[in-house]
């Protein structure tokens, strides 16, 4: 029998390896992030195993950062590390488990479908491809990567410049929210359709600004919600620094100077099962023409996306308690404007379940594709 060998020396990769010396009981703890206390992402690739009923055993799933994310939770795995599909898995509180008889003699098995940082040097290749896209270097990571922004509008329109609307999408602050990339992935498609009319109307109105991966190094890390100095970048916005957070320093530079009428921040969340957005009722400069335009934005988009959804969520914040660290709340207060948390499942949308992939990328890719009709619903009433 071939030996059997579990990797993890790749992009995003991370696990720890306890024992393999059966097939039906392979031993693991999910790896911490590199500088902080957070557990919940892994990645990895076992070889040796085509044939074999192979029990993947996480001893450490009830200590890490969202137990209650394991709960109805399937894992991902592919052969090719294009197709990827889901696992029977079970958590009982402790160890979560999961079963597979691989067809090959490689699998790799992830939290999600990653999105690697190939991808996203890919994303901003074909986006720099049209007429309508600036690619502009905002700076660098503590690693040395890039810190990438796309501008986008129609230069030929007849809105001048100025007049147009600046609309912001932020993604992947935590790394291991990959979900939060392919959302971008597919609203880019979509708005750099040349034969799309809601995206014509969007670039001749709007200048779009979009930040496509907040945390590559925290990604390349196999991080799950840090950087490479442990910070949670979406608990930075209020007093970032060059030496802790340059990656939200930058970005947030930049707005400075833009300016912002409408913010997305494109997040996934671990425990619930839906896809929902967050808004900014508890931040102190919480206006009823804000509550009226949320409203309004939401309402779109239930209206034209089945897989969005508003009865799910975090609930409320009170007015005054918002935390203003969040990227969200500190946007939304800076500048007056309509800004929301985007969340995605790691699970399934338990709306509209498919029993063989869950929520995956070519899932949140259309939901990114859509959040253009919400936004056209409300661009005109946003300053």
């Amino acid at each position: 029998m071939i030996p059997l060998h579990i990797s993890s020396a790749f992009d995003s990769g991370a696990i720890e390896v306890l024992s393999m010396t059966d097939p039906s009981d392979i031993q693991l703890n999910i790896r911490r992030d590199n500088a902080s206390e957070f557990a919940q992402w892994f990645h990895f690739s076992l070889q040796g195993a085509a044939g074999l009923a192979v029990s993947l055993r996480f001893l450490n799933a009830g200590q890490c950062a969202y137990p209650k994310g394991w709960q109805d939770y399937r894992v991902v795995a592919s052969y090719d590390r294009h197709s990827w599909f889901r696992i029977d898995t079970r958590f009982d509180g402790q160890v979560m488990a999961a079963d597979i008889t691989p067809q090959t003699q490689c699998v790799y098995f992830a939290y999600f479908e990653p999105y690697s940082h190939e991808r996203h040097l890919d994303l901003i290749g074909r986006a720099a491809a049209s007429e309508h896209v600036e690619v502009q270097h905002l700076g660098q990571t503590l690693d040395g990567r890039d810190m990438t922004l796309l501008r986008l509008t129609d230069r030929h329109s007849a809105t001048p410049i100025a007049q147009k609307k600046k609309i912001w999408l932020i993604a992947r602050q935590h790394p291991g929210e990959a979900m939060a990339e392919w959302f971008v992935d597919g609203f880019l498609a979509r708005l750099l359709d040349g034969a799309d009319p809601v995206a014509r109307v969007l670039l001749a109105k709007c200048v779009f600004y979009v930040v496509p991966h907040m945390n590559p190094d925290g990604a390349v890390r196999g991080n799950l919600r840090t950087n490479a100095a442990g910070a949670n970048l979406n608990r930075e916005w209020q007093a970032p620094s060059l030496e802790k957070s340059p990656e939200v320093f930058l970005v947030r530079q930049k707005m400075l100077a833009t300016g912002v009428d409408l913010n997305l921040d494109a997040h996934g969340d671990e425990g619930l099962a839906y896809n929902f957005c967050v808004g900014t009722e508890g931040t102190p400069g919480y206006t009823p023409r804000l509550e009226a335009l949320e409203n309004a934005f939401k309402a779109a988009w239930v209206a034209t996306c089945p897989d969005f959804q508003t009865t799910q969520g975090y609930g409320r914040t009170k007015p005054g308690e918002a935390n203003l660290t969040l990227a969200t709340n500190w946007v939304g207060q800076n500048f007056g404007c309509l800004a929301f948390t985007i969340e995605m499942p790691f699970k399934d949308n338990a709306d509209l379940p498919d029993q063989r992939v869950g929520w995956n990328g070519e899932r949140s890719k259309k939901l990114g594709a859509g959040v253009l009709l919400p936004i056209l619903a409300v661009v005109d009433q946003l300053r």
